[in-house]
């Protein structure tokens, strides 16, 4: 048998972003919406037959967020937004936040999920909570393939993963009065795909990869013991990704799940376990050995050496093969790459044809015989050909190459001497909106449509117009609005060597919001100047400071796909040289500040804290690495989005940056304790509006909100900024809150 734990929803060409956009904007119905998510899911089912995956997942689509989704099923949904009696409108406003009517809604807060660069949206969880059966969607759905002649396994996310990831405010999640509606809740589905005939439902809980105490184990015997009394003639799977469960297994194998899904890609643990303590003879193991987090082709043999070793344990007859996570992290399909290099081809895999894989692996598996498949024997052929090229210079280990001089306090009296800016600065993150015309200007300009000459005019009058405009509402320190840009890491990729770049290799990040990782395939060089002429241009039209904005190096290691025989250290580290070398153009040029990006520093942060040194160690050497030797009177940014950071501001100060923007609004402020308490130095930005909702911020509201920053954070100290870039925004709504902003700040520096 195979199983697939979960699958893209965004459909092969970015279908549902362009229909929930569409409605959104007013130029969707509802109906067409319906109509293309049923139209998508009906597609993805069917492919999947066509692979003959036997264990078909449903309710793994989503309009946004299946994170987002759970918590409207278990009636999870604050009072104020029940005034949207549409149920589409109520969960976007929950998604986008909602603003007309007389009605003011902020979106929830988004978050990291786990160690990728997707994000779910986090419900708040109060002693208020009633949890109730409120979709039916997980039904529908079911119904849905059935109609297709296809029986699909529905997936639920798990009690303890929701539980933990959710805010919480006065409640213990651990106290059975607390979550003892939820079971009811998770008890009465049971009882509906009893009802309706399901073979299997899936139940993730990636949470158990992590770190876990005393009172989690305890959950889960209370939690599962009950809830599977009531599973009826319906097999429960137990389905964990992302590592291993060494603090749970046995407690988890002596619970009555029928079957039990490990990730054998991140959590190569699992297998140890497995031999040490044995597996049940009354449940089916899902054996997670196509690595759903990347790109690259399956290794058949070592999948194979995997699959015998668990043999000897557990019975060929009860291993079912399957993804090692969600396919959601990876793109759609292959079939939709006509331009990529024939050399780097045959290494990759996106979602379709890791369902090919599990076909393949299996017809190997079963048979015993591997020498009568030819497409062993061609992958064996094509992995015999790989050598890492890691011939570059090997990078200095003394501790003084990466320590920047002289130290902060001082750097810091040199910059506001030479930077002359106001207390209570204000900036933007980087970019500005990325209107349909820049857009189509790309376009032509790749086709060939367009001269170089061009399509760079046109790029300098839109710098010129965005310099215009941030003079015009008063900023202090400017940005050149990243209008040559198509995303933060994929155009580093494109302009350096040892990238592959994708036509179509879509991957949702959140909602609507899709990236095109770049893939990392060989040694990475810097073929030439990045960004220095566009950012050296803007500065040349204004007397204020333009930064300079650059993506860091473990930022782009964290958001490409990275050939998994290539060591994340050794590449981070050739990332850094490349940047520093654009830093140190940029600061000949006469550029102040120059700010590298680190939105996804703790993105690939292993989930056990044993781990974490080894991580911090290599990733902040690389990044320290960017920033040696730059002059004291250069100030350095970083910023830094959506993970909880909180827990690691003390690693982040070893990054020994001057000023660190952080998004804070979105996650409602709960950084400022943190900031204070922590031995982080630097000046810091918390976002003060949400650039991923539509809604225009009030003045007074930016100043209420200033003030309360000035609580935690010394006045001298405090940036004012958006949480992020607004390159997914439009003009409409950034320009005027961006006002707002400013006139928010120059009412409170007149208090002071």
């Amino acid at each position: 048998m195979k199983s697939v734990v979960g699958f893209p929803r965004i459909g092969p060409q970015r279908e549902l972003k362009n229909y929930v956009e569409g409605y959104l904007e007013g130029k969707v119905k509802k109906e067409e919406l319906e109509k293309a998510a049923r139209d998508l899911r009906k597609y993805h089912w069917l492919l999947q037959k066509e692979y003959g995956i036997d264990l078909i997942p449903s309710n793994d689509f989503s309009f946004y967020d299946h994170f987002l989704d759970h918590a409207v099923m278990l009636g999870a949904v604050p009072a104020a937004y029940r005034i949207l009696e549409d149920e589409i409108d109520c969960y976007l406003a929950l998604a986008k936040g909602y603003q007309r009517d007389g009605i003011d809604l902020k979106a929830l807060p988004m978050k990291k999920w786990f160690f990728t660069n997707y994000h779910y949206l986090v419900p708040t969880l109060t002693a208020d909570t009633e949890f109730k059966l409120s979709s039916d969607k997980p039904f529908t759905e079911f119904k849905e393939a059935w109609h297709e002649g296809i029986k699909t396994k529905p997936v639920l996310l798990g009690a303890l993963t929701f539980l933990k990831l959710a805010r919480k405010t006065g409640v213990d999640i651990y106290n059975k009065h607390f979550w003892e509606k939820m079971l009811e809740v998770y008890i009465e589905i049971l009882c509906h795909f009893n009802t309706a005939g399901a073979d299997f439902v899936q139940i993730d809980e990636p949470v158990l990869v992590m770190d876990l105490e005393e009172r989690d184990r305890r959950f889960l015997k209370e939690f599962y013991g009950a809830l599977l009394k009531n599973k009826g003639k319906t097999r429960v799977i137990l389905q964990t990704y992302f590592g291993d469960i060494r603090d749970v297994y046995q407690e988890i194998v002596s619970l009555d799940f029928d079957a039990l899904g490990l990730d054998l890609v991140d959590g190569k643990l699992n297998l140890e376990l497995i031999s040490q303590y044995g597996f049940p003879e009354d449940k089916l193991l899902l054996a997670g050995i196509v690595n759903g987090r990347n790109v690259f082709r399956n290794n058949y043999q070592t999948s194979i050496d995997i699959l015998q070793k668990l043999a000897h344990y557990v019975d060929k007859g009860r291993i079912v093969l399957s993804t090692s996570c969600s396919l959601l992290l990876v793109p759609y399909s292959l079939k939709y790459e006509n331009e990529l290099d024939e050399k780097v081809v045959p290494y990759l895999a996106f979602a379709e044809e890791k369902l090919q894989e599990l076909s393949e692996i299996e017809e190997i598996f079963l048979s015993g015989d591997f020498s009568k498949h030819s497409f062993y024997l061609k992958n064996a052929e094509l992995w015999n050909l790989v050598a890492t090229d890691q011939s570059g210079e090997k990078e200095k280990e003394e501790e003084n190459e990466y320590i920047r001089v002289p130290a902060w306090e001082e750097r810091i009296k040199v910059q506001k001497e030479a930077l002359q800016l106001p207390f209570l600065p204000t900036t933007t993150i980087g970019s500005f909106p990325q209107t349909p015309d820049v857009r189509a200007m790309r376009g032509r300009f790749k086709r060939g449509e367009v001269t170089k000459e061009e399509y760079e005019s046109f790029i300098k009058a839109k710098i010129e117009r965005v310099i215009k405009f941030q003079e015009e509402i008063g900023l202090d320190v400017l940005v050149h609005g990243e209008y040559e840009r198509n995303d933060m890491v994929e155009f580093f990729g494109e302009n350096l060597e040892g990238f592959v770049i994708t036509k179509n290799g879509w991957v949702q990040s959140y909602g609507t919001r899709c990236v095109k990782p770049p893939i990392i395939f060989y040694d990475i060089k810097r073929k030439k100047k990045l960004t220095v002429d566009y950012i050296k241009y803007a500065q040349s039209l204004t007397s204020k400071p333009v930064k300079g904005i650059l993506t860091g190096p473990v930022t782009i290691l964290n958001w490409s796909f990275v050939r998994e025989d290539m060591p994340p250290d050794r590449v981070a580290m050739q990332l850094a040289q490349v940047i520093k070398e654009e830093v140190l153009d940029l600061e000949k040029e006469g550029i102040k500040i120059i700010q590298i990006d680190e939105a996804a520093l703790l993105e690939k942060l292993p989930l056990r804290k044993s781990e974490h040194k080894t991580y911090f160690d290599w990733a902040i050497k690389a990044f320290k690495a960017v920033c040696a030797g730059v002059k004291p009177q250069t100030q350095i940014h970083t910023h830094m989005c959506y993970s909880n950071f909180d827990d690691y501001l003390d690693e982040i100060a070893r990054m020994d940056v001057d000023v660190i923007t952080f998004e804070a609004a979105k996650s409602d402020f709960t950084l400022l304790d943190g900031i204070r308490e922590s031995s982080l130095q630097a000046e810091v930005g918390p976002g003060i509006f949400d650039v991923h909702s539509p809604r225009i911020v009030p003045v007074e509201e930016m100043e209420k909100l200033i003030t309360r920053m000035l609580e935690k954070i010394e006045k001298d100290r405090l940036w004012i900024n958006p949480d992020c870039g607004l390159k997914t925004r439009k003009e409409e709504e950034v320009f005027p809150t961006l006002k707002n902003m400013v006139v928010a700040a120059r009412e409170i520096r007149k208090k002071f």
